[in-house]
Formats: C-alpha cells, sequence, structure tokens
C-alpha cells in the first residue's frame, strides 16, 4: 500500500516531486486494475496540482459521489452515462487541498446491496465488502493512497476490514453529503481510506482545514471500554481473536482496558436504524422506485418491495429512540475515552455474492459517532481482520489518536 503521509514529508521536503507521486499511483493502476476491478471510470491525463497539502497524492472517488469531469452511474443502469455539472462538496475539498482525483470506484446500486465484480486485494476468491467495495480495494491494492467511501450502515468500516486498510466513518457531518447520492439522510456520512491512521489524520485535516485532527494530543494512559455488542449478534473466531489481540496489546502498551456494558437503549437503537433506513430509502429513491422499479438491482428491489409499507409514525418513534441514544453516549463512556469493538462478524465472505454484514456497525452510525478501523489480525488465506475505535461525538481528533496508538501497539 502506498502511505500518504510518507508521500506528503517526502514531497514537502523536495524528495519528490508531486508529478512522480501521482506517477507512482498511475503505474500501480494500470498493473492492478485489469485483475482488481475497482474503478468504474478513470481520468484522462491527470495532473498533479503544484500548490496544497494533497498535491501529488491520488485520490479515488466512489461512483455514487458527484465528479464534474466523470460520470457518476451510482451503481445502477439507471443512471448510465450520468454526468453531473458539479463536483460534490468533498470533492471540492480535495481539490482545493491538491489532491488529484484519478476515478471513480465501483459502489453497489445505490451504495445499498447488490455486490460489485470488484476483488479483495488480499485474497481473490473473497469479496472486498460494500458498498464502497471499490474505494477499500483500489487503497488495499496500492493504487491510490487516498479514497472517499460513504456509510449508511457499514459501508466503510467493514470494506476497510475486509481489506486490510484504515479507514474513518467521521462524525456525522463532518464532511458535507452535498452532491452525494442520498440514501438516509439521517445516516449518510462520508469517509476516508487510507493506508494507516496517520494517513486517515493527514488527509482529513488537510480537507477540513482542522490541522488539530492530525495533532490530539494523548497525554494521560488511555482509557478504554472494551464492547461487544451482544444485540448484534455472534461474532467468528477471527473477530473475537482480533478483539482479543487489540485490547491486549492496548494494555500492554500502557491503557487502561475494561469491558464496557451498554444500556437497553443502544440495543433498541440498534433496532431502530435498520426502520430509520430503510423508511428514508423509501423517499430518497423515490422516483427510481417509481419510473424504474424493473432496472433497481434484485437485492435492493427486493428490500424496497419488502419494506414499502413502513409507517411515518414507526420512523417518528425510531428516530425518538435515536435521540434517546445519542443522548445516553456521553454517559455510557463516563469510564473510558474510546470504545473498541467489532469491525465486523468475521473475516470477508466467500465469493462475490454477499458483501458481508453491517451489524456491527449500525449502531455507531446512527448515533452519528467518530469510528476509525485498524487491522488488528490475519486469518487464514491472508485475509485481514480489523476492529474499530469509536470515540464521543465531535471528537474525531480523540479517535484518530487512540487508533493510531492501538496500531502502534498492534506493530510492537
Amino acid at each position: 500500500m502506498i502511505s500518504l503521509s510518507d508521500l506528503t514529508r517526502r514531497i514537502d521536503r523536495g524528495e519528490l516531486s508531486p508529478e512522480a507521486a501521482l506517477a507512482e499511483s498511475l503505474g500501480v493502476i494500470e498493473a492492478q486494475e485489469p485483475t482488481i476491478g475497482a474503478f468504474v471510470h478513470r481520468a484522462r491525463n491527470p495532473r498533479a496540482a503544484g500548490e496544497g497539502p494533497l498535491r501529488g497524492i491520488a485520490v479515488a472517488i466512489k461512483d455514487i459521489i458527484d465528479t464534474s469531469d466523470l460520470p457518476t452511474e451510482m451503481g445502477s443502469s439507471i443512471y448510465k452515462g450520468w454526468q453531473p455539472r458539479a463536483d460534490a462538496s468533498v470533492v471540492i475539498m480535495l481539490k482545493r487541498a491538491g489532491a488529484t482525483v484519478v476515478g471513480k470506484t465501483t459502489t453497489t446500486a445505490f451504495a445499498a446491496l447488490d455486490p460489485t465484480a470488484t476483488l479483495n486485494p488480499r485474497n481473490h476468491g473473497h469479496t472486498p465488502g460494500g458498498s464502497s467495495a471499490g474505494s477499500a480495494a483500489a487503497v488495499a491494492a496500492g493504487m491510490v493512497p487516498l479514497a472517499l467511501g460513504t456509510q449508511t450502515a457499514g459501508s466503510v468500516i467493514r470494506p476497510a476490514s475486509f481489506c486490510g486498510v484504515a479507514a474513518i466513518k467521521p462524525s456525522y457531518r463532518l464532511l458535507p453529503s452535498v452532491g452525494v447520492k442520498c440514501y438516509s439522510w439521517t445516516l449518510d456520512t462520508v469517509g476516508l481510506f487510507a493506508a494507516g491512521v496517520e494517513d486517515l489524520a493527514v488527509a482529513l485535516a488537510a480537507m477540513t482545514e482542522r490541522p488539530e485532527l492530525a495533532r490530539y494530543p494523548l497525554t494521560e494512559p488511555l482509557r478504554i471500554g472494551v464492547v461487544t455488542q451482544d444485540f448484534a449478534g455472534s461474532v467468528e473466531a477471527a473477530s473475537d481473536a482480533a478483539l482479543r489481540i487489540a485490547a491486549a496489546a492496548a494494555d500492554k502498551a500502557g491503557a487502561g482496558v475494561r469491558v464496557l456494558e451498554l444500556a437497553e437503549v443502544f440495543a433498541e437503537a440498534w433496532d431502530a436504524q435498520a426502520i430509520i433506513q430503510d423508511f428514508e430509502a423509501h423517499r430518497a429513491l423515490a422516483w427510481e422506485y417509481q419510473t424504474h422499479h424493473d432496472e433497481i438491482a434484485p437485492k435492493l428491489r427486493a428490500k424496497m418491495d419488502e419494506t414499502a409499507g413502513i409507517a411515518p409514525s414507526a420512523h417518528v418513534q425510531a428516530l425518538a429512540v435515536a435521540n434517546r441514544a445519542r443522548a445516553a453516549f456521553d454517559g455510557a463512556l463516563a469510564d473510558a475515552d474510546v470504545i473498541l469493538t467489532y469491525s465486523a462478524p468475521g473475516v470477508a465472505p466467500k465469493g462475490l455474492a454477499s458483501t458481508g454484514e453491517p451489524r456491527f456497525n449500525r449502531l455507531w452510525t446512527l448515533l452519528g459517532v467518530p469510528c476509525v478501523n485498524v487491522t488488528a489480525d490475519i486469518a487464514d488465506g491472508g485475509l485481514s481482520v480489523g476492529v474499530q475505535i469509536v470515540a464521543r461525538f465531535g471528537e474525531d481528533a480523540k479517535a484518530l489518536a487512540a487508533a493510531r496508538f492501538l496500531e502502534d501497539a498492534l506493530r510492537k
């Protein structure tokens, strides 16, 4: 994989030109893309910017995010060849920071259920996850040092775990969703993929012009609360091992590690997430469902048919549960700085029929809190297993610092 932070340091010191840094990514894309299939569109003759903290950095954009010079097809035949006139806000933020968009990556249709043909670079016989399949795979294959994805349930953290890359789902709306195809306006969150946690911090700080995101000091021993989310179901042995390995590494590195039990309201919120997501998807995709029903991808179409009868009152009640859980979250972390929990139920599923389950991500997405995936273990077949650090809303800098602490601890 390509380290964004290493590239930016070398460029800043004059050891590497932005053009050479960009050329490195383009060369790997040419070599790897025919096998991995991470891209749906690639930029013609991309050029490195001459200034900006991300100059020379190649970035890939999930294909539900609008780009003015590349089509945005959303993984659906309904939008085949669709060309937006404007860049999404997050794309402009990247360009202003000097990054170069090199292509659009594969997404499940409307960032929902139907898998793409993208292969997992760790093991080609397994899914890279979804819905941000191409973005996670492009980083894992070393094609780009940075990629954008989105998460409505688990579409950033889960594929990051499956592909063995770092990723952040920031606090809700830290990155604007203007120009991103909506699935659920209460849940949709733009996130980042990179090789390591430092890379995420550098990129997010540059995009948002908030340098503190990359400079949070851990002046006291970190207090980590381990959460297993029993209400989300059982885990495979690989994920159980990864959580134990991560907790032991953090403890050995000097953190205070203890098990946290979540109150019942969080289990209720976990259930509420699906109601909110499905109800809002019917409104966000109302035109597509009404006028192009048979063109909607099969799994998504079946899901929408199944959930068409959710009443507005159920949506209101689910939002009320979500608000209670959000209000209770600070109290849940009274004795911890961050939470350590599973990123996925296990390793990436075999084959491409399923992108895996988001059940260990749904609660945190609903709460709108920052989550960072850290690779904790490598299982059979070279498949990666991640864990995630979760912090309070708005404490993205702390989440990144804690994730970097854990990443360093796991390397020792």
